[in-house]
């Protein structure tokens, strides 16, 4: 992972950081990154905001899954040149915001090469112009791609458990990111946590690390309670917020996006 502090593209392609960005981005799999992409996406899109999630995990791309959507246009098609990145938008009636898909299990998507995927990310840098909020979600770690996708975003939020291979992979992404930028927004993104309590608890043990090794405070983008709904929601590719608004995680999510809105 030593390769994150060499991100630097060549100046006539560094995109300016865009406020109205969220990456959603985490150390490794496994931590809801996905689930909580959407649900942002949804919750901005119930606040009034004109969202736009785009799936950046190229090559194991699930939001279409997640969502049982099957989009006649996605990423591979725009690499392929048959649509431009505007033109492969899925509308997503249910939640009320677009969705430009990837393409599951393509290799060929994965291994772009930097020039191809230094205009995609340009290409979508773009885009957001045409919307209050895009939304994210890229890949684990932090490779190429999380590099290249993350680079626009003006804040970037961070999900981690409060499983101990979590937290640490969660440093270890925040760490990489100051690295490169020590001027990044990196907030971090509780999820799961059993009580608002332990996910705070959870946040306090990251926060200390990275002041004690980094000189760094990461802000608290907020806590998600652990909830059967969401398991519930994924099961049926229902989203929390229509299947069950009410419940723990949709309220904190919901909270989570009215104070990315006014700050």
């Amino acid at each position: 992972m030593s390769d994150f502090t060499s991100m630097a593209v060549p100046a006539n392609v560094t995109p300016l950081r865009q406020r109205n960005i969220f990456a959603v981005a985490s150390g490794k799999g496994g931590v809801g990154k996905t689930f909580f992409s959407i649900t942002l996406s949804h919750a901005l899109t119930k606040l009034g905001r004109k969202t736009l999630l785009f799936d950046g995990d190229l090559g194991l791309a699930n939001v279409d899954i997640q969502l049982g959507l099957m989009p006649k246009r996605d990423l591979g098609q725009v690499i392929d040149g048959v649509v431009t990145l505007a033109g492969s938008t899925t509308r997503y009636p249910e939640g009320g915001f677009d969705i430009i898909a990837g393409r599951s299990g393509s290799g060929s998507l994965a291994n772009l090469p930097p020039a191809k995927l230094s205009q995609l990310r340009n290409d979508l840098t773009d885009m957001a112009r045409s919307y209050d909020n895009v939304v994210i979600d890229l890949g684990a770690g932090v490779d190429r791609n999380v590099r290249t996708f993350s680079g626009p975003a003006g804040v970037s939020l961070v999900v981690t458990t409060d499983e101990p291979t979590s937290i640490t992979d969660a440093y270890a992404f925040l760490k990489l990111s100051y690295q490169a930028n020590p001027l990044a927004d990196l907030r971090v993104v509780v999820n799961m946590a059993q009580t608002r309590n332990e996910g705070n608890k959870t946040y306090e043990t990251l926060l200390a690390a990275c002041r004690k090794f980094l000189g760094k405070s990461p802000q608290l983008a907020g806590v998600i309670r652990r909830d059967m709904k969401v398991r519930e929601s994924i099961k049926t590719q229902t989203p929390l917020l229509v299947r069950s608004p009410t419940s723990d995680a949709a309220q904190d999510i919901m909270a989570l996006a009215q104070r990315l809105t006014v700050g």
